[in-house]
């Protein structure tokens, strides 16, 4: 008797383990549920099914574009912009450039901003950079480090590029 394949697909995967973990006598863990499921459909654990499943998010090309214009042939922000969303990108790239794991007296951080700047005020800058929680600063302000985390897909591009360009 040949197998007949039927195609079934989940749109959320955790409201199915949910519900199918109602239906069992002895259900797993929801997690172990998951985990399951996603060996079951030849993926070796939960995060390896999201790592290869997952969509990469679209990038406004627009916004990159002008964001792209905010920067000179040297890669340096040539103005602080003037709208919130735009700053938070544009901050992207200088925050790429700083030294990861190593505290920066507000000099160092200032000196690296004023380089990595055309306009001149790395207070607005560095300011901006620990209210959008680039980078931390101890309370009495005299050591600034940058905060690792995973820039979003516009930032990651924005970075591409300015590396590209220089």
């Amino acid at each position: 008797m040949s197998r007949d394949v039927i195609p079934l697909t989940i749109h959320d995967l955790s409201l199915f383990a949910r519900r199918l973990h109602d239906g069992l006598k002895t259900p797993p863990s929801h997690l172990e549920l998951l985990g399951q499921i996603a060996r079951a459909a030849g993926y070796r654990n939960y995060q390896h099914l999201r790592a290869q499943t997952t969509p990469t998010p679209e990038i406004d090309r627009k916004l990159l574009l002008r964001a792209l214009r905010e920067f000179d042939a040297d890669g340096r922000l040539r103005r602080f912009p003037s709208r919130n969303r735009m700053q938070l990108l544009c901050l992207w790239p200088i925050w790429a450039r700083l030294p990861a794991r190593e505290p920066l007296t507000e000099r160092q951080i200032s000196a690296r901003l004023d380089a990595l700047c055309a306009f001149r005020d790395a207070a607005q800058v560095r300011r901006t950079l620990v209210e959008g929680a680039f980078v931390t600063r101890t309370t009495d302000g005299s050591a600034y480090l940058r905060r690792e985390q995973a820039p979003p897909a516009e930032a990651r591009a924005l970075i591409a590029e300015l590396s590209a360009r220089m």
